[in-house]
């Protein structure tokens, strides 16, 4: 102990060794009144002759050379007695011990029902179809619930309107959304996880969602002038339906090729502006290269969806509207910390005959916009996306070139050329408990509506996490297109494209639109480990207002749409995502151009929109 002890004493103390044993020092004599060297002293306690405590030394010391005679090499395998054996995994080792008790109402602790140990051949049911070992199954179950007092230019009915005195184009604002979706999951697979994909992989999820809107003007929410200005409604749909088959290894690092067939989640870039959505397809993806290469192709089948919750609806006929997509991701690519991604997405539309109303009675296809008259198209995104960090800042960023051919162009009812791009990048710098965001967006719009070139930028089904996401008032918020279209918005709900559809889930896109410029900056704050403040302002603009002007029959539009100003508070008690509750709060103050749209007898006032959100998850 005392041999052991020696030299943290001498360390602390400063004083110099006391030894019989004491050597002079060998290097050149020192000035007396420099302070002497401290020697090193080895596990015996004997001092160590030509070394010294480091940052002392006056010359290096000579080249020691460490050996080790008579060292035990380790013993092999067969030493060991046959009752001390190795186990394939962890959960036989905790249920042999038995340090923790399973209960199905626990996620926190090994769960059967959550994936965390394999389903026993002795104890499952006669119904489930396996007959080996290492297959789990993962269940879950998600509660949401939104409460949303809102605020928007609403159009009087021209039948009938809900109040004496509501006269003029818009009418009064206030509107009221609550929504409560239950999401339940099951997932059945073969193969441990943890360090390879799974062998064979069936899943099924399915969303109830039943909604309560009120608005104050009549046929916004139904067709009939006759129906009242509330609805309550529900829906379930069928959001995840797939079978997954892991197809090969490639290395011995688990770089692998497998095929995903089924209603599946798909999303084409780090953001989604382009495509993010569930839809029915088949999926070839895979890695290289230790994981740094990944892949994905194939095609979807776009499903008909619920016109009020947005889920998809199984019993329908699938559109006439096809996704065919290549992309790949390289990590470290160009230079190290950032992850690149090439993709090519091919969407054909043959919808120009389907005429398609929604479940409120209003037509979606043909749009009722320009010559109403149907339409067929063929549009290819290339596409680069960026997303990492060059130092303390992390970005992510895209851009997109739409090329293709629209068979009637609503302005001409002649074929056109699609000839547009689009533009988004987010930078946020992480000082301690905050980080700090920039947020910039450019899509472009048509200059001349009755050219052959379409060159609005519209998606396929957008649904961006991007400046503010759905807090922001203008990504949250659906406003009508009125005086210009019929049953068409400017935007769409929870999306950021001013992109003139009859509807983002069941409309086809639009080429002809006035395009969008975002400039934001916001910044979020973790004040504690649970609870999160987060804040955004962004200012917004037309690109264009050719098209606009033109089905307005306007001389001159301003392009300055206005400022979207936001704020949420995200509380997690537990801090975990079991349990998040969220309040966000955000202002629209109108610009010039929305001024001109929605010009009201009472004047131009600033419109608010109050999400309240719950979410819990099993």
């Amino acid at each position: 102990m005392r041999a052991v002890l020696l030299p943290f004493l001498l360390l602390a103390t400063g004083a110099r060794a006391a030894s019989a044993q004491d050597v002079p020092v060998s290097a050149p004599e020192a000035d007396a009144e420099s302070p002497a060297p401290l020697y090193e002293i080895d596990a015996d306690g004997a001092l160590i002759e030509g070394r010294r405590i480091p940052g002392r030394e006056r010359v290096l010391p000579d080249k020691v050379t460490q050996t080790n005679p008579g060292a035990v090499r380790t013993p092999p395998p067969e030493a060991f007695p046959t009752e001390q054996l190795p186990i394939p995994d962890r959960w036989r080792l905790i249920q042999t011990l038995g340090i923790v008790k399973e209960k199905w109402w626990d996620p926190y602790h090994q769960n059967t029902y959550k994936g965390d140990r394999p389903i026993s051949l002795e104890k499952k049911p006669t119904w489930l179809p396996i007959k080996s070992e290492d297959w789990f199954l993962a269940a879950s179950l998600i509660s949401d619930t939104i409460v949303e007092p809102r605020s928007f230019p609403q159009p009087v009915g021209r039948q009938v309107n809900e109040s004496a005195g509501d006269l003029d184009v818009f009418g009064r604002t206030s509107s009221l959304v609550a929504a409560q979706t239950f999401i339940g999951a099951v997932s059945l697979f073969k193969g441990s996880t943890a360090f390879k994909p799974p062998e064979v992989e069936y899943k099924i999820a399915l969303a109830f969602n039943t909604s309560f809107v009120d608005i104050s003007e009549r046929r916004l929410l139904f067709v009939e002038p006759s129906r009242r200005s509330h609805r309550y409604d529900h829906f379930l749909g069928v959001q995840e339906f797939f079978v997954d088959k892991h197809l090969r290894n490639v290395s011995d690092r688990y770089d692998f090729d497998s095929v995903r067939i089924g209603i599946q989640p798909f999303q084409a870039d780090f953001r989604g502006f382009l495509f993010n959505d569930l839809q029915l397809g088949v999926r070839y993806f895979g890695n290289r290269d230790n994981n740094r290469v990944q892949y994905n192709y194939g095609v979807f089948w776009r499903l008909e969806k619920d016109t009020n919750s947005g889920l998809n609806s199984v019993v329908k006929t699938p559109r006439k509207d096809w996704v065919g997509y290549v992309n790949v991701y390289r990590q470290d690519f160009p230079v190290p910390a950032v992850t690149s991604q090439l993709t090519v997405v091919y969407n054909m539309n043959r919808e120009a005959k389907n005429i398609h109303i929604d479940d409120n009675g209003f037509p979606v296809r043909p749009a009722l916009l320009g010559n109403i008259r149907g339409r067929n198209y063929d549009v290819v995104y290339l596409g680069y996306n960026a997303d990492g960090h060059a130092g303390r800042v992390n970005f992510t960023s895209s851009l997109y070139a739409a090329l293709g051919s629209d068979r009637n162009s609503l302005f001409t009812g002649r074929p056109a050329q699609i000839r547009a791009g689009f533009a988004a990048v987010e930078a946020s710098y992480d000082r301690n408990w905050a980080r700090f965001r920039v947020s910039g967006l450019y899509a472009t719009g048509d200059k001349n509506p009755y050219d052959n070139r379409e060159t609005g930028f519209d998606a396929i089904l957008e649904n961006p996490i991007f400046a503010g996401a759905d807090t922001s008032y203008w990504i949250r918020q659906s406003l009508p297109f009125a005086g210009g279209g019929r049953v068409i918005g400017v935007n769409g709900r929870n999306g950021v494209l001013n992109s003139l559809r009859s509807s983002k889930d069941e409309g086809q896109s639009n080429f002809n639109n006035p395009g969008t410029i975002l400039l934001g900056a916001g910044a979020d704050f973790d004040l504690t480990p649970q609870f999160r403040l987060s804040t955004n302002a962004n200012h917004l603009w037309f690109a264009n207002t050719a098209t606009v002007q033109e089905l307005r029959n306007e001389g001159s539009i301003p392009r300055a749409i206005g400022w979207d100003l936001s704020a949420a508070a995200i509380w997690r008690p537990s801090m975990i995502q079991n349990v998040v509750f969220r309040l966000s709060g955000a202002m629209l103050e109108p610009g010039p151009a929305f001024k001109d749209l929605y010009t009201t007898t009472s004047g131009n006032k600033r419109h608010y929109s109050v999400l309240f959100n719950t979410v819990l998850s099993y």
